[in-house]
């Protein structure tokens, strides 16, 4: 069935930048047909009103861990309601392919996700097909069993690469020469099948503060992924780095930026920083930021509009293991409840969670303040309020033994959050007009019980275009659509203008807002029932499309699912070339 609109009356803001402008947009077979003045409708037209309204390209994620989720919740609530039509996955050099050989490899896969992600562990092990080693055979699979509403685009993970190649190794020394040669063919064969290009990690250690792979790969194989890379165009590299922990980013930054210019490769550097503590790091990338625009080289700045929570929970979070609360993350690796329990009120155990909670970054981003007491499984409580309170409630004397106390009243699938830090806003406005910037960084798709990212970009619109007025409507359009396209290389989307591909939201800017969070209960738990994660309401969009086809209309999800596994367009061109 062929989807045929005519959206009339709008403000067309077209994603460029450029004057918004009133006109009409036409949409035939998938594509923008005709942007203009007063234009007719035609036979089997649908003629959408959108009188107040502002017409724009729809919405492009550029930093999600859908994965693993779109094999069991393929709705991608809460996106549709959100004007989101693509979503880019495999960041933070976090793929499911290449897939190493053998149930273990698998494994190791899945255990990455589960502890850095928050991905569950049984639907991953359950309701994936993992009938792939390559990721041209995941892309396959992927076409053949997922159906999504949102076009869906991927990187190909660093990690992965590594432990297809070296298995255990990749944790322990640096690659051989005919091991790198190994991992470009495993690249080349993504690359050839339209991944985004590849993704690679410089912060995150895993919960034995193990450094993970990535960071153990010298120049000599940055340099030969680096040169893969450059011979397709539009492929792009992401570099996760580390402005929270160790504090490597600015040296990170100038070694694998070198790597990228000799290799002619466009870089993201994720990210500069907007949080009120890494300020002295944040002068230092600001100039390798401008001193990387002045020699007018492709490299690219991701960074997020919001503020930084984190789930704290006492079965799979990551945070105790990244903040070197290493006694913490032992708890919760104990798979029985009651012996967690017991533990938690071990006074040997509680010694060490003492010393530990002092020492380091995590005195500073983990305190009775930030930490804020959420959900409790049996309703002892409280909730609802920060740590420090009942502290006071209770008289305790120290957070980490105020914490266990609170976990042993109220059950171990209690959830706490850590609140945050202070964005520094001129930061965040200063980036998000800067035409090398890589806007809305979300980790949508991750994190689901502390929830992560979807909705973010209504925030954007709102909070620094409405009501702050930091941007003009023009502005955060552009930082949303047409820039990001601009830097994954997706050439038929990102801008309205004949052409191009029918991906469109309408939107009354008085009426959206990021909605408050609540709970969904779409998760497989292994048991026959359902466990949850946070989404929100609605923006809502009058009106979103993907391919031309309504996922979003009236207020309520089409249940339509046109999104199409897509990479950089001339990027397949390249490939088909070679072939």
């Amino acid at each position: 069935m062929e989807y045929r609109t005519l959206i009339t009356n709008g403000t067309v803001v077209d994603g460029t930048g450029k004057p918004a402008f009133k006109a009409d947009v036409r949409i035939r077979a998938g594509r923008i047909a005709e942007i203009g003045p007063d234009l007719q409708s035609g036979d089997g037209e649908r003629v959408f009103d959108a009188s107040g309204c502002y017409v724009t390209p729809g919405f492009i994620e550029c930093h999600n861990h859908w994965d693993a989720a779109v094999w069991w919740s393929p709705n991608m609530e809460p996106f549709p309601g959100y004007g989101v039509t693509t979503s880019i996955n495999g960041n933070c050099g976090f793929s499911l392919a290449p897939l190493p050989q053998g149930e273990t490899g698998r494994d190791d896969i899945v255990d990455i996700f589960n502890f850095f992600e928050d991905i569950p562990e049984v639907p991953m092990k359950t309701m994936i097909a993992w009938d792939w080693h390559k990721w041209s055979e995941y892309k396959a699979s992927h076409e053949r069993n997922v159906r999504t509403p949102v076009n869906f685009g991927s990187y190909c993970g660093h990690i992965p690469i590594r432990l297809c190649v070296m298995g255990e190794a990749a944790w322990e020394r640096a690659a051989t020469p005919e091991e790198i040669a190994r991992m470009c063919a495993l690249l080349e064969d993504a690359l050839a099948a339209g991944a985004m290009g590849m993704s690679s990690n410089q912060l995150d250690h895993d919960k034995h503060d193990r450094p993970l792979p990535t960071q153990l790969a010298d120049d000599a194989e940055y340099l030969a992924l680096l040169d893969v890379l450059a011979r397709y165009p539009g492929a792009t590299f992401q570099l996760i780095i580390d402005n929270w922990m160790h504090m490597t980013a600015t040296r990170v930054v100038e070694r694998i930026g070198a790597l990228c210019k000799q290799a002619g490769v466009t870089f993201q550097w994720a990210g500069l920083p907007t949080l009120d503590f890494q300020q002295e790091a944040a002068a230092e990338q600001w100039k390798l930021h401008e001193d990387f625009k002045a020699e007018g080289l492709p490299f690219w700045t991701g960074f997020t509009h919001v503020q930084y929570m984190f789930s704290v929970d006492f079965k799979r979070t990551l945070i105790f293991a990244q903040l070197g609360l290493q006694p913490w993350q032992d708890i919760v690796e104990i798979k029985d409840d009651a012996a967690k329990l017991e533990m938690l009120a071990d006074p040997e155990w509680r010694a060490r969670a003492r010393e530990a909670w002092d020492a380091g970054f995590s005195n500073n981003a983990f305190t009775p303040q930030s930490v804020f007491l959420r959900e409790s499984e049996n309703g002892a409580g409280p909730v609802g309020v920060k740590l420090e309170v009942f502290m006071e409630q209770e008289g305790i004397a120290h957070p980490s033994d105020a914490l266990a106390d609170w976990v042993i009243r109220n059950g171990a699938d209690s959830v706490a959050l850590q609140d945050g830090w202070a964005r520094v806003h001129d930061t965040i406005v200063r980036l998000l007009k800067d035409p090398r910037s890589v806007a809305n960084v979300s980790d949508a798709g991750a994190h689901g019980k502390m929830f992560c990212g979807a909705g973010d970009n209504a925030l954007l619109l709102t909070e620094y275009v409405r009501d702050r007025k930091d941007l003009t409507i023009e502005q955060g359009i552009n930082a949303l659509t047409g820039r990001q396209a601009e830097f994954f290389g997706l050439d038929d989307r990102g801008v309205l203008a004949p052409g191009m591909a029918a991906d469109v939201c309408v939107f009354d800017l008085g009426e959206i807002e990021r909605r408050d969070e609540e709970k969904l209960w779409d998760i497989p738990d292994g048991e026959g029932g359902r466990t949850y994660r946070y989404v929100r309401a609605a923006a809502p969009m009058r009106l979103t499309l993907v391919n031309g086809i309504p996922t979003f209309d009236n207020g309520v999800f089409t249940g339509k699912f046109p999104g199409r596994f897509i990479g950089p367009e001339h990027h397949f061109e390249q490939a088909i070339a070679a072939e």
